[in-house]
């Protein structure tokens, strides 16, 4: 089911209005059968995957507290590691592997012919595997007492808001929010439909309507050069943070109007001044995954320095691979590794030359050159992301200044210029919220204003996304397919 569906129209309020009405100890199971109903919608049987790992973990965490010893302990955590990091393996990257395996074994005149599975990856299988995996290495470590409610923790594995592209939410977190009583709170409720307003604004008129000329220019590359790639990449960028920032908002304001709070997932990513920034504002709750059960335990930056390099190399790796089956996604992770890297390398360097420009690191002009180049850094790695192979890829950075001009005569982008202007009118719209976000709590702003002029710009909201929503372009969410 999608959130920009007539189906979740429907469906959410029907489901909101049972839940305020239902008394408290019955209320978990309305969630959990809502939320096993939103994810059959797409295939009904690979619900029996998330009830596989709700059950396997359930089990582990509950013998895993009743063991003396850490050996046996650890003995339970690799159970749950390979029960849950074997069924992700074999969905999502078995394919994968086999297929690179047998490009290098011909290299060698070596026969490989292992088959190839024709499964469709299920929805949000990387979000609920390392949601419940962050569960059993927390019960590992003592942090967290295994939960004795096996309907309540299936609940914690499958809340709909946030079942299929996060947040990824810890169980210290969302766990103890379903035995705490919510009943109907107006300002609660108020403050999510905003928030899902917001998220429906950045995917249906701006995400959707860029996505047709990122589509035009990715999906045939070699009929472009030079500004349409420029263009279509500027446009990715802005298409992959509206649409997955959006969800998240639609998914934080849904859970709220019941009185759950979600954790937040960006924070004006591209208003950040380096690489590492934007690794603290971009999707926060898989970055902060990755730090605290990957990087950490790596040894972090408390290592010799070569080291150092090795964990964030193999951190960034990893996170590209989380992301897709594919050696795009492994290029983009592994070049953000490197851009931290290079960051460290040259640190003393860049002071030194703020030093002989007599300019103040802290300065506006220098944050602004700091904002500029960290975004256009980004941009070039989303390059990888986006591209269809590695062929691509490299065809489009080889043609990004090629036969450069302002005018786009000549080319197809696949989008009228009426349309190009409401999607720059849109997208300053969005950065006018997101500059005033740096001075001020724009709800709690919002909120002393008064009352005829909230409502005029919350129907003003509503009448862009009914006006100018690109419900013709409207699609799944780019992370539904992670």
């Amino acid at each position: 089911m999608l959130f920009n569906s007539v189906h979740f129209l429907l469906f959410f309020p029907l489901v909101v209005g049972l839940y305020f009405t239902l008394p408290q100890r019955f209320r978990w199971v309305l969630l959990l059968a809502a939320s096993y109903y939103f994810y059959m919608c797409w295939k009904a049987e690979y619900v029996f995957l998330i009830i596989i790992s709700t059950v396997m973990d359930y089990y582990v965490a509950r013998r895993m507290a009743g063991c003396a010893t850490t050996g046996r302990r650890r003995l339970y955590l690799v159970l749950s590691l390979a029960g849950n990091l074997g069924l992700l393996f074999a969905f999502k990257y078995f394919n994968f592997f086999s297929a690179s395996a047998r490009v290098v074994l011909s290299q060698f005149n070596m026969f490989y012919d292992a088959p190839v599975f024709q499964v469709l990856l299920p929805v949000g299988i990387s979000f609920y595997t390392f949601q419940t995996l962050s569960y059993t290495i927390d019960v590992y470590r003592g942090k967290i007492q295994p939960e004795t409610h096996l309907g309540i923790f299936a609940l914690y594995v499958a809340f709909f808001p946030q079942l299929v592209a996060g947040p990824i939410e810890r169980s210290t977190r969302l766990l103890p929010q379903f035995y705490q009583q919510h009943d109907f709170d107006y300002r609660k409720a108020t403050d999510g439909l905003k928030l899902m307003l917001w998220g429906f604004f950045k995917k249906v008129v701006i995400a959707d309507r860029v996505a047709v000329v990122v589509n035009h220019v990715y999906n045939n590359p070699q009929a472009y050069e030079g500004t349409a790639i420029i263009i279509a990449t500027y446009l990715f960028a802005i298409q992959i943070f509206c649409d997955f920032s959006g969800y998240s908002d639609i998914a934080m304001g849904v859970a709220r109007v019941m009185g759950y709070d979600l954790m937040k997932n960006f924070n004006r990513p591209y208003h950040a001044h380096s690489i590492a920034e934007f690794w603290q504002r971009w999707h926060i709750s898989l970055s902060t995954w990755f730090r605290d059960y990957l990087y950490i335990p790596l040894g972090g930056n408390r290592v010799a320095k070569l080291r150092w390099f090795f964990n964030l190399a193999v951190v960034f790796v990893v996170s590209g691979l989380w992301h897709g089956a594919a050696w795009t996604f492994v290029l983009w992770g592994a070049l953000h590794g490197l851009y931290m890297v290079f960051s460290i390398v040259t640190y003393r360097a860049r002071q030194c030359a703020y030093r002989l420009l007599r300019l103040d690191p802290e300065s506006a002009v220098a944050r602004l050159w700091q904002a500029l180049i960290t975004f256009h850094l980004v941009c070039f790695a989303w390059i990888f992301f986006r591209a269809n192979s590695a062929g691509d890829a490299f065809y489009l950075i080889g043609h990004l200044f090629t036969n450069v001009r302002l005018s786009l005569s000549g080319y197809n982008l696949g989008l009228p210029r009426e349309e190009l202007v409401i999607a720059g009118l849109a997208i300053l719209i969005m950065e006018a919220v997101h500059l005033m976000q740096t001075r001020y709590d724009v709800v709690s702003l919002l909120g002393r204003r008064p009352t005829y002029l909230r409502w005029a710009l919350y129907y003003a909201l509503a009448g862009c996304i009914i006006f100018w929503g690109a419900f013709n372009n409207s699609s799944q969410f780019i992370y539904f397919q992670f």
